[in-house]
């Protein structure tokens, strides 16, 4: 019985093992070092679009790999810097800077935490308001009067009998 296991799980930890060594993988580096030192630059610059916080320079994502080589390939072509960037850019938006530029299609990139925040303390604000206006509102109810307690009284004999 265990035999008959042993290939299958072997299998299973070649193909863990064989995939997890394609994802960790080292980039085929530019012949030139400073064609590969202008590659990593501008890797450091663009987002990877599977982690979003990481540069494609340190993600380890399948997309970002492809992205690596897609700046290596088109140095190789003879871009320059903002030729590569450019290119990605027309094909994945502004989102693919670590640092989008400020014009009008991205305000909301930047203005969106702020807008938040207010909207957040605004909120805040109206609820504590609120409760504040409610408190206020809760009077204390009026002492009761002569005849009324009066009538509690004789309610109250009643109840508990002669």
């Amino acid at each position: 019985m265990l035999r008959r296991l042993a290939a299958p799980i072997a299998a299973l930890f070649l193909a863990l093992f064989a995939s997890l060594a394609l994802a960790i993988g080292v980039d085929e580096p530019l012949a030139d070092p400073a064609a590969e030192q202008r590659a990593r630059e501008i890797s450091r610059s663009l987002r990877c679009l599977v982690c979003q916080n990481q540069s494609i320079e340190d993600s380890n994502a399948a997309l970002a790999r492809d992205l690596r080589r897609i700046v290596r390939e088109r140095i190789e072509a003879g871009d320059s810097d903002g030729q590569v960037r450019a290119y990605l850019v027309a094909r994945y938006g502004d989102w693919v800077l670590l640092n989008p530029p400020f014009k009008a299609t991205t305000y909301l990139l930047w203005f969106a935490p702020i807008l938040l925040l207010m909207f957040a303390i605004g909120g805040v604000m109206l609820y504590y308001r609120h409760l504040r206006a409610r408190a206020r509102s809760e009077v204390e109810p009026a002492a009761l009067s002569a005849e009324e307690r009066g009538r509690i009284k004789e309610l109250l004999s009643e109840r508990t009998g002669p």
